[in-house]
């Protein structure tokens, strides 16, 4: 079994669809806005996250069995959607509380972008090693799946692992999450 390496051009016809799905909150402050935040932010499984991004990946793919009784997975093609779910305040805000929000959501924002790029690194990483990838004496073509399962399972705990040990750092004692939260709910 291996995998064949095609030019970059010849992968890369895809794009991944990215999508913002706001949830309101209210307030005038930022001390406000935060606590609207915590009661209606996205369950994290332990509370409410600030944010949230997630995704979809469905694939099309072709495996064919080859006359030296092996099988190929010819087309591998993915299909990526990325949601990341953001606080939107549903009032005005003062100019003063606008101003502490925008850099609060614009630094956020960067940090799902962040999560969504390695989303989109693990699915071509999926792609380089799916076609071409050739499973001898599989005939049925069942062989070659259980291959490229293992792989996918791989991939998929690497990133989320990334995930993980950047939400660490962010997230921990004056990581830029903490730094930002404390900005907005002190205020201007």
């Amino acid at each position: 079994m291996g995998a064949l390496s095609l030019p970059g051009a010849a992968r890369a016809e895809w794009q991944a669809v990215e999508q913002i799905k706001p949830y309101a909150i209210s307030g005038a402050t930022g001390a406000e806005l935060y606590a609207s935040i915590g009661e209606h932010g996205p369950d994290a499984g332990i509370g409410r996250a600030i944010a949230h991004t997630t995704f979809k990946l469905t694939w099309t793919r072709k495996y064919e069995p080859q006359p030296d009784r092996s099988c190929k997975l010819t087309t591998a093609r993915p299909k990526l959607i990325i949601s990341y779910t953001l606080p939107k305040p549903a009032g005005q805000l003062s100019p003063a509380t606008k101003a502490s929000w925008d850099s609060f959501i614009a630094g956020v924002e960067t940090h799902e972008r962040w999560h969504g790029e390695t989303i989109k690194q693990m699915v071509k990483e999926i792609e380089a090693y799916s076609v071409g990838l050739t499973a001898a004496d599989d005939p049925d073509c069942r062989k070659i799946r259980a291959v490229l399962t293992k792989r996918l399972g791989e991939l998929s705990g690497y990133q989320r692992q990334q995930g993980r040990d950047f939400d660490r750092v962010e997230m921990g004692q004056g990581g830029n999450i903490q730094q930002l939260i404390l900005k907005l709910v002190n205020g201007p």
